[in-house]
């Protein structure tokens, strides 16, 4: 018998599949909006503006903030927001890592109602706890998905 993913795989994997477009060196980060009938609304991951190159930039985490990735990159979930090619009302979002405070803002903002993360692992930093405050009292539902996944891509050689 055939195995077939569920919708949590499917859209999770497209997250993942969405980070390796990431140009950042120590944290990719891929997110997919879907509608309530599971039709992909838009993609994202983390990187620079639209005409910034990504070379003329620093990709660095640490130094002052202007020689650090936080003062120019616009992460996966805004991306995917900014993106869409339509409204995000009612919409879940699928992120490969929990989304910070500044998301959050955008999150609640577009009326996205449902959030499927994987990793927390800033679960106690000051942005990632602010996130969850704003989130949870605009009645977002933060769902994590409890699994892992394996996703590898092979480069055809011939």
């Amino acid at each position: 018998m055939k195995t077939v993913i569920d919708w949590h795989t499917y859209f999770m994997s497209l997250a993942h599949l969405s980070a390796l477009r990431s140009k950042d060196p120590n944290t990719g980060v891929g997110a997919v909006i879907v509608d309530n009938v599971n039709r992909i609304v838009s993609i994202g991951y983390n990187g620079m503006p639209r005409g910034c190159d990504d070379s003329l930039f620093p990709w660095d985490r640490e130094g002052s903030f202007l020689e650090t990735k936080y003062a120019y990159v616009v992460h996966a979930e805004l991306n995917a927001i900014l993106n869409a090619p339509r409204s995000v009302q009612d919409c879940s979002l699928y992120v490969s890592l929990f989304p910070c405070n500044e998301c959050a803002k955008a999150i609640i903002q577009s009326g996205i109602k449902k959030i499927y993360y994987e990793s927390d692992k800033y679960a106690d930093a000051d942005n990632t706890i602010a996130s969850k405050r704003m989130l949870i009292a605009a009645g977002v539902d933060l769902i994590q998905l409890d699994y892992t996944l394996d996703v590898k891509i092979t480069k055809n050689t011939k």
